[in-house]
């Protein structure tokens, strides 16, 4: 304060609000005697002394119920016999006061939980029991909000700047949130006025009253002119990016018509082959998946538009409507480029035949490699697609997409020169709710779903961020262990059965195995900060 003193900032253009919740600037050996915390005994008491007119001290406001000041008697009496502890006065026995209010409120939120039906060791249903509530304690009434948090009381103490002695001149109740005035005292602000909400020459001192000059007629004029054009450039810049924006809009580029579309054979060529095939990486036009039941399904289905042949996936969707919000969704999807991220072609929104075009990966899906034992993965291929994963949901996190939602093992795919690309990402109004699924397979999509997502009745499409931090960490142990998805050591749980496990928020999570080795250490705890 003697600084802001010398810098000419106590003199009424600023006011010091200092923080001192337990009030050891104000407590000394007579505490609760008015104290003077600018006083140190030496020459420059005089200086501090003014420098503190501009102050205001916050602190725990000490309770008046009448229960208070016996329960500190017999606090300090019980830190003498016991303990053989002299216990000073000052707001510091607040905290013991307030522990016994804790605690006493604990013991009440037992009580209850057990009245009905509840169990003393669920310490989550006795937590919620305190909280939104309000408790009458040593420390008088005190409010819990829906948050568990304490509603507090405070203090705040002024000079008086006759006497130099602190003093407490309003205090502010965290049941009702007011602030009621200790009658016949007020705020003493420096020099006897508030001070204003921006200094006279503002906080950076470039108000322009205070650096008046002399200008002519004409450097006026061309100022004005100056501005005039510059404000006409930029608004003509953003008309322009407005009108390149709706012209886009309504060409619809990304449209594809069905009639386009001609599917290919390698379909129906994997459909005839009877039994699951392979996927070689030494040269594979398609990725294969077996079920749990043994039904087969092909990684992509596959057509040629325009001569390329491209990834087809159908939704169960009977019509789209396009939404200014589905067209913006659109354009997103054709502005990414990325090279860990496959391609979006376009579109079809021709009923029955909705579906969505992306690039074609010939080497198939992460989890067909990673599920292939006839596949050697050394550790440096395998840190390669991790890393391509890694880069391509950063340049998702950073864009407009924001986020995935459906990260999985399934959802990357390989193309031709074995580098990983991220697919299923964006067009979140295109999704649908899983309608008609086997509950084995509906359960088995859900294993990279983070418990946060599952929790709830209707998650949003595109996801979270750190849900799919949470998928990227299931991915990593599949790349790691090459034992399938969520994989447990020691145990052999459906997929329903892990879900359901994850979606309880048992202590500790539920989570699968993350020990890969002693010389993998630092694998293991990527894995674990993922999912935590």
């Amino acid at each position: 304060m003697l600084q802001a003193w010398r810098e000419g900032l106590t003199r009424g253009d600023y006011a010091f609000f200092y923080i001192d919740i337990f009030g050891a600037s104000l407590q000394g050996n007579h505490f609760p005697e008015p104290q003077r915390p600018w006083k140190r005994g030496d020459r420059d008491d005089a200086s501090a002394r003014q420098a503190f007119e501009a102050v205001t001290i916050i602190t725990y406001k000490e309770p008046e119920n009448p229960e208070y000041r016996p329960f500190l008697a017999r606090l300090k009496e019980e830190a003498l016999t016991h303990f053989n502890y002299t216990m000073k006065d000052g707001l510091m026995n607040f905290i013991a006061a307030a522990f016994h209010d804790g605690v006493m409120l604990y013991a009440q939120a037992v009580n209850e939980t057990l009245e009905r039906g509840g169990s003393i060791t669920n310490a989550s249903a006795i937590t919620r029991q305190m909280w939104n509530r309000t408790f009458y304690g040593v420390t008088g009434f005190l409010k819990i909000d829906e948050n568990g948090d304490r509603e507090s009381d405070y203090s705040l103490w002024d000079m008086d700047p006759v006497r130099g002695d602190f003093q407490i001149v309003a205090n502010y109740n965290g049941t009702t949130k007011k602030i009621h005035m200790v009658p016949g005292r007020d705020i003493h602000w420096p020099g006897n006025k508030v001070p204003p909400d921006v200094p006279p020459c503002g906080f950076d001192n470039n108000d322009p009253q205070c650096h008046k000059a002399s200008l002519s007629t004409l450097e006026v004029l061309s100022l004005v002119v100056s501005l005039i054009l510059l404000a006409t450039t930029i608004i003509s810049f953003f008309i322009y990016r407005k009108l390149q924006l709706e012209k886009e809009l309504a060409a619809e580029l990304w449209r594809v018509r069905w009639e386009d579309v001609q599917m290919s054979s390698l379909e129906k060529h994997l459909r005839s082959a009877g039994s699951k095939l392979t996927l070689s990486l030494r040269g594979s036009n398609y990725g294969s998946l077996m079920t749990a039941e043994g039904q087969f399904q092909v990684y992509a289905k596959t057509a040629y538009y325009k001569g390329n042949l491209v990834a087809v996936k159908h939704l169960n969707r009977k019509r789209i409507e396009l939404t200014r919000k589905v067209l913006f969704e659109l354009k997103h999807m054709r502005d990414v480029q990325n090279e860990h991220l496959t391609r979006f072609i376009g579109a079809c929104t021709d009923p029955p035949n909705i579906c969505i075009l992306t690039e074609y990966c010939p080497r198939g899906s992460l989890q067909d490699i990673l599920e292939n034992e006839s596949i050697t993965l050394d550790w440096m291929f395998r840190y390669s697609l991790t890393n391509d994963i890694i880069k391509g949901m950063q340049f998702l996190h950073n864009g407009v997409i924001v986020s995935h939602g459906n990260l999985k093992s399934s959802n990357c795919v390989v193309d031709s020169r074995f580098v990983l690309k991220i697919t299923d990402y964006g067009l979140e109004s295109f999704r649908a709710a899983p309608d008609g699924e086997d509950s084995h397979v509906l359960f088995a999509k859900k294993l990279w779903t983070a418990p946060e997502l599952l929790r709830m009745e209707a998650p949003p499409a595109r996801g979270t961020q750190k849900g799919d931090v949470y998928s990227f960490g299931i991915i990593l142990q599949e790349i790691a262990l090459r034992n399938g998805v969520f994989y447990v050591e020691g145990m052999d749980l459906s997929p329903k059965e892990i879900i359901e496990r994850v979606k309880s928020g048992e202590r500790p999570s539920f989570r699968p195995s993350a020990s890969v080795g002693c010389q993998l250490e630092e694998l293991g705890q990527l894995m674990q900060h993922c999912w935590a």
